[in-house]
C-alpha cells in the first residue's frame, strides 16, 4: 500500500509539473513583451510673455494637471 501511495504521488507530481510547464510555454507564446520606451519631445503648448505676465497656451489639455502640480522643467535654448 505504501509503495502504491509513493508511486501515485510521484506520478501526480510529474503530471502537475508537466501541466505547469505547458501552461508556461503557452503563456510565453501569447504574452506581449514591452519594448523599452524611449522618451521623446512632444509639443503640447506655447509660452508667451506679455509685459510682466507669462501666458501658456496648451495644445494638449492632458498636461494641464502636470502644470498645476508644478511637474515641469525650465531649460534655455538660447542664452541672451
Amino acid at each position: 500500500m505504501v509503495i502504491y501511495l509513493i508511486y501515485s504521488r510521484n506520478n501526480f507530481e510529474k503530471d502537475i509539473t508537466k501541466l505547469y510547464e505547458e501552461k508556461f510555454d503557452e503563456w510565453k507564446k501569447h504574452s506581449t513583451i514591452e519594448k523599452e520606451k524611449t522618451s521623446h519631445k512632444e509639443l503640447v503648448g506655447l509660452v508667451y510673455k506679455t509685459d510682466y505676465k507669462i501666458n501658456i497656451e496648451l495644445l494638449d489639455a492632458t498636461v494641464e494637471s502636470a502644470l498645476k502640480r508644478g511637474k515641469f522643467e525650465v531649460s534655455n535654448i538660447k542664452d541672451n
